[in-house]
């Protein structure tokens, strides 16, 4: 047994599955709203004027978002989201 894991069966907590959900996602809470946004069907350029960004500091959070994922195209992002909410 791990220290921690003794630590955790001492004081009886366990990890909720939020936490869980939010170690395993490789993306950080600002490409987690803007992913969610494409899932939305929402442009950049929208996405920028919604969450008060250029345009560009959209394209660039696209940009990762796509590397990280290891996707290519807004709709693999937009089918990642909805798996992702509906295992929640």
């Amino acid at each position: 047994m791990t220290i921690d894991g003794a630590i955790a069966l001492a004081l009886d907590t366990t990890p909720s599955p939020a936490a869980d959900a939010a170690q395993d996602c490789p993306l950080t809470r600002r490409e987690l709203e803007i992913a969610g946004l494409v899932a939305e069907g929402l442009s950049n350029r929208t996405i920028a004027a919604k969450l008060v960004l250029s345009s560009r500091t959209v394209d660039g959070h696209m940009e990762r978002i796509l590397a990280k994922l290891g996707f290519t195209s807004r709709a693999q992002v937009a089918s990642w989201v909805a798996n992702r909410a509906a295992a929640r």
